[in-house]
């Protein structure tokens, strides 16, 4: 059997980065979660079109760079991490698949949990997310 693969974007601008509140739906990974923007790759796409797809779906973000920056198997999901630069404000973009959008600092990173506008409460980092930041920002 063919082992998933996804293509997740490490949208930064400058020091910050641009995660997405998971919607919280029972059964789907990270129910309620902050994590990144990105999905599944569909039968016979690469990880760097796929990124461009899920992007752009996602909030609308035309990406016009990016950078491969690690990729991980683990949970047989082998997941493709891309640094992807945001050239735009956040009112540029439109959130299409989630709860909620926010910059998060390198601190709020550490810290795990960010508040939420849209959910009215702080919301936790999902653990993998969390630690893929955190070595984004040590390199």
């Amino acid at each position: 059997m063919a082992k998933t693969e996804v293509a997740l974007a490490i949208l930064h601008q400058g020091d910050r980065f641009l995660l997405q509140l998971r919607d919280n739906i029972p059964g789907i990974v990270y129910p309620g979660y902050w994590g990144f923007f990105g999905g599944h790759l569909e039968p016979g796409e690469t990880p760097e079109v796929a990124l461009r797809r899920e992007v752009l779906e996602e909030i609308r973000y035309n990406i016009s760079s990016f950078t491969p920056f690690k990729s991980y198997e683990y949970d047989d999901i082998k997941r493709h991490f891309f640094s992807v630069p945001l050239a735009v404000s956040l009112d540029k973009l439109v959130l299409e698949e989630g709860w909620d959008m926010d910059l998060w600092t390198p601190e709020e990173v550490r810290r795990g949990e960010k508040y939420s506008v849209k959910a009215g409460e702080v919301r936790p980092l999902g653990t993998p997310h969390q630690q893929v930041l955190l070595e984004f920002i040590r390199s």
